[in-house]
């Protein structure tokens, strides 16, 4: 696999600005934000608009996410948001009161506060599987507490592919097999790894993957995609809208009401899904993403930070081992005498862009990050010391 080049020249990233924030918001490729303005330049003569313009580039974009994620298209939803995809799934899964829903430590809170509801509503037992408090083999032992918490008592477990705040990386494969064997839902919060890092529905034996798309998709915000098993085939939707019956395309039957839906997960669309500025902007972005292949983007990634993970290393700074963490995010703790605050105005006086989650600032680089990013950041780590 060939390591692709700094892929800069595709964005409008200001030359002094050292953007290692792709965890709080990608940018916009140039390519995506002349789609998007196509798209507001269409909308002023909606006479132009035809009926099949309502389907045709959700389809479009639906398919190349099941691409992406190895799904079939048939069993990919257009959503607005995390929330609602995870209020989506919580309505539709069967469990029974005792039993229990597992989450790590500190996830993000749009899917906590719809397992609250589901909690509530079914009652069921939140439990929160915690990190070891030591760093040395930190993500290897959270994963075999997580493990250990899905027994047969476990209706269904969330948890996202790399943790969103500090990047640890949860083991797929072994937590859905672990599912199978005790009858448990798999529901997978992908919005801070699909798209820079490869993920296989089928192989991980997921039963729900939900994505924002303004993350690591590079598309616009207020649209993400959700693919779903066929167990939530016959599942019933947060809404109900005209584009998601059978025979919708036909505008001038709408008025016979159909109490069908469409097949797979075409049920669970939001309503105005065929949004025709928003579309253009993800199917665009999706098309980069894969002709880039998100193999290719961790492989660039690990390359650009190693100077940056060996620095920490030798200067006492916490960061998760390889094994157990993304090559395009990850969180570094800070040596007992740094105070977080006081490194947050020193990066951001030098145009440096992190976030901090937590206990930990998050560091996430994507193809339009290059080696004067990372030295950058050394050089005012440096300085702290």
């Amino acid at each position: 696999m060939s390591l692709l080049p700094c892929q800069k020249p595709l964005f409008s990233l200001p030359e002094d600005l050292h953007y290692l924030n792709c965890a709080y918001m990608s940018p916009l490729l140039k390519s995506v934000e002349a789609a998007g303005i196509e798209g507001v330049q269409r909308k002023r003569n909606p006479f132009a608009i035809t009926p099949d313009d309502f389907f045709a580039q959700a389809e479009a974009v639906r398919q190349r996410f099941g691409q992406l994620v190895n799904a079939p298209t048939l069993q990919v939803a257009l959503i607005p948001s995390v929330s609602y995809g995870l209020s989506t799934v919580a309505r539709n899964v069967p469990a029974s009161a005792g039993q229990r829903v597992v989450v790590v430590h500190e996830e993000f809170p749009s899917d906590i506060y719809a397992l609250h509801r589901l909690c509530a509503e079914k009652s069921l037992d939140l439990v929160t599987i915690e990190p070891p408090t030591a760093r040395q083999d930190r993500g290897r032992r959270w994963n075999e507490r997580l493990l250990e918490a899905i027994t047969p008592k476990t209706a269904l477990v969330v948890l996202s592919t790399v943790h969103w705040a500090d990047g640890t990386r949860f083991d797929l494969t072994a937590i859905g097999k672990r599912c199978r064997d005790v009858g448990a839902r798999l529901v997978v919060d992908g919005t801070q790894s699909v798209g820079a890092l490869p993920i296989d529905v089928q192989a991980c034996g997921i039963d729900a993957l939900i994505c924002a798309g303004y993350k690591w998709l590079m598309g616009p915000y207020s649209l993400g995609m959700m693919y779903v098993s066929e167990a939530f085939n016959d599942g019933v939707p947060l809404e109900e809208n005209w584009v998601n019956r059978l025979g919708s395309e036909d505008f001038n039957r709408l008025v016979a009401y159909e109490p069908r839906y469409k097949p797979g997960a075409a049920r669970y669309n939001v309503g105005e899904s065929g949004n025709f500025i928003l579309l253009p902007m993800m199917q665009r972005a999706l098309d980069q993403i894969l002709d880039w292949q998100p193999a290719r983007i961790q492989a660039y990634d690990a390359a650009l930070t190693q100077p940056l993970i060996a620095f920490l290393q030798e200067n006492g700074y916490g960061v998760e081992e390889a094994t157990w963490r993304g090559e395009h995010l990850f969180g570094v703790t800070l040596p007992a005498h740094l105070d977080q605050a006081a490194t947050l105005t020193r990066l951001k006086e030098r145009n440096i862009s992190v976030s901090a989650r937590g206990h930990a600032l998050r560091i996430s680089t994507h193809l339009y990050n290059t080696p004067d990013d990372i030295a950058a950041l050394i050089e005012v780590l440096a300085e702290a010391r």
